[in-house]
């Protein structure tokens, strides 16, 4: 896990506290092309490595004091195929889409208030030479 951003801020997570680094040049690059594929200003970015399938994380909403309910997320996913999931907070209704290797997923509007998502673990372990769907 890494934490970059704008300005030097705290950010915790998984019960780990973590200081912003400073943007790096191919990270710019990526917050660049994200920005403009989807019209959003984003300020700073979370890393997540998942070795393999067995790694995911649980259900949860992001709720920090500085994402506000309009304050858009957005998520690229590299490498193996993996389903992401999304369940409502009151209805319990779960939906999951397939985040392929370079797709960019969207979290806006009031995602966050009435959604929970999740990466689940995946019994069989990824193939990184497996062919992307």
């Amino acid at each position: 896990m890494a934490w970059y951003a704008n300005q030097p801020f705290e950010y915790t997570y998984s019960k780990t506290t973590k200081r912003a680094l400073p943007w790096t040049q191919d990270l710019l690059a990526l917050k660049a092309l994200a920005e403009s594929t989807l019209g959003e200003t984003f300020n700073s970015c979370l890393l997540n490595l998942y070795h393999d399938g067995s790694e995911g994380m649980g259900w949860h909403s992001d709720a920090e004091r500085d994402l506000t309910t309009s304050r858009a997320i957005a998520s690229l996913s590299f490498s193996a195929q993996r389903k992401f999931s999304f369940k409502h907070k009151q209805s319990k209704e779960t939906v999951y889409v397939e985040l392929e290797h370079d797709s960019l997923l969207l979290m806006a509007g009031t995602t966050q208030t009435y959604w929970q998502h999740r990466l689940p673990h995946k019994k069989m372990p990824l193939d990184p030479n497996e062919p992307h769907l």
